[in-house]
C-alpha cells in the first residue's frame, strides 16, 4: 500500500502536533516538511530564561540540542509563535486552610483571565477543590461568565463542614481529574494553574500518578504556593506542600511561584502570563518507532551557556 505524503504548512503542523502526535494533514506549503499519515510528531513547548531569570525571546532552530533517551534527535519544527490557542484550567484550593487568602485569589485570578483570554481563540475552565472536587465553570470562551462564577469558589460553608464525611483536599486527585477528563481531549497550548498551599489530604492519587496524568495529557502545569502561616496551629510553617509543587510544575515544563511579602500574586500571574506568550514551540519524530504505549525521557538544552530551559522531562509515547 501506498501512503501518500502531504507538505505541512506551520499551521497545520501546530494543530496536529499539539497532541504529540501528527495525523493525517492537510495543508499546503512549498517551504515546510513533509510527513505522512503514519508519522507521529512530538511536540514541545519550551520556555528559556537568562541567568536573572528573564525571558530569552531570540533564539533560533540551532540554538537548541535535543536529546530522547540519549539519542540526539532533529528537530523538524520551530516556532516563536505565542498565537496558538490557549486552553487553561484555573486550580483554586478550597479547603479551609486557605479561607484567609481566597478573597486575594479571588480579585488576582479576575484580572488575571481579564488580561489572557482572547474570545475568540482561548477557552478556560475553573475547578476548586478541597474535600471534594467540583467544576465550577466548564470550558468557556466567555469572560462574562467566568467573572459571574469566579466569586462562588471559596471554601465550604458550616453546614457543609458538619455534613462531611470526613476532611481533606484532594489536590492530586483534582490534577488527575482535570487532566484526563478536560485536557486530555484539547489540542494547542494547554496549562493547569493551581494556587494552593500544595498540602494534599485524602487524595487516592500521589504527587507521581498526578505528574503522570498531566504528562499524558500533554499539559503543563504552573504552581502559585498561597499559604496562611496560622491555618495548621501553632506548629512552625506546618506542612509544607512546596515539594510536590515544584515537582510538577518542573516534570511537566510549567513554572513554580511563591506568594511572598516580595512577590504578590498579583506579580506573579503577570509573569505566567509573560511566560505563556513567550514560549518555543519545537516538534521531531523520534528515530525509534512507536512499538509500545510507553514514556520516552526527553533532554532540551540551549546550546549557549548561562540559559535554562523551561519543558517537560518526558512524554507519552502512544502506540
Amino acid at each position: 500500500m501506498t501512503i501518500r505524503k502531504h507538505p505541512v504548512s506551520r499551521r497545520g503542523f501546530i494543530c496536529a502536533a499539539a497532541g504529540g502526535i501528527c495525523a493525517p494533514l492537510l495543508l499546503h506549503s512549498q517551504e515546510s516538511p513533509t510527513f505522512s499519515s503514519e508519522v507521529k510528531v512530538v511536540n514541545l513547548l519550551a520556555t528559556v530564561h537568562d541567568k536573572r531569570g528573564a525571558l530569552v525571546r531570540d533564539l533560533t532552530k540551532d540554538d537548541f540540542s535535543l536529546m530522547e533517551d540519549r539519542r540526539p534527535q532533529t528537530i523538524r519544527y520551530f516556532s516563536k509563535e505565542s498565537d496558538l490557542p490557549l486552553t487553561l484550567g484555573l486550580m483554586v484550593d478550597t479547603s479551609m486552610s486557605q479561607a484567609k487568602v481566597m478573597d486575594a485569589e479571588r480579585g488576582a485570578s479576575l484580572r488575571f483571565l481579564d488580561q489572557v483570554l482572547r474570545e475568540s481563540k482561548d477557552q478556560v475552565f475553573i475547578m476548586q477543590f478541597d474535600m471534594a472536587i467540583q467544576l465550577r465553570q466548564e470550558l468557556t470562551s466567555s469572560r462574562r461568565k467566568l467573572n459571574e462564577v469566579l466569586p462562588y469558589v471559596d471554601t465550604p460553608t458550616r453546614r457543609e463542614l458538619q455534613n462531611q464525611d470526613g476532611g481533606g483536599t484532594l489536590l492530586f486527585d483534582a490534577i488527575v481529574k482535570a487532566s484526563q477528563t478536560i485536557m486530555k481531549n484539547q489540542r494547542g497550548r494547554k496549562a493547569l494553574i493551581v494556587l494552593t498551599d500544595g498540602v494534599d489530604f485524602g487524595s487516592e492519587a500521589t504527587v507521581a500518578t498526578a505528574v503522570e496524568a498531566a504528562q499524558k495529557a500533554d499539559t503543563l502545569i504552573y504552581s502559585i504556593l498561597f499559604s496562611d502561616s496560622g491555618a495548621y496551629g501553632f506548629s512552625i510553617g506546618g506542612p509544607d506542600g512546596r515539594g510536590a509543587l515544584t515537582r510538577m510544575s518542573r516534570n511537566t515544563g510549567g513554572g513554580f511561584f511563591e506568594v511572598s511579602k516580595k512577590q504578590t500574586i498579583d506579580q506573579i500571574f503577570g509573569l505566567i502570563e509573560q511566560e505563556l506568550r513567550s514560549q518555543y514551540n519545537l516538534g521531531y519524530v523520534s528515530d525509534v518507532p512507536v512499538r509500545i504505549s510507553e514514556f520516552r525521557k526527553i533532554q532540551l538544552t540551549v546550546k549557549s551557556k548561562g540559559l535554562t530551559v523551561q519543558t517537560r522531562d518526558r512524554y507519552w509515547a502512544q502506540r
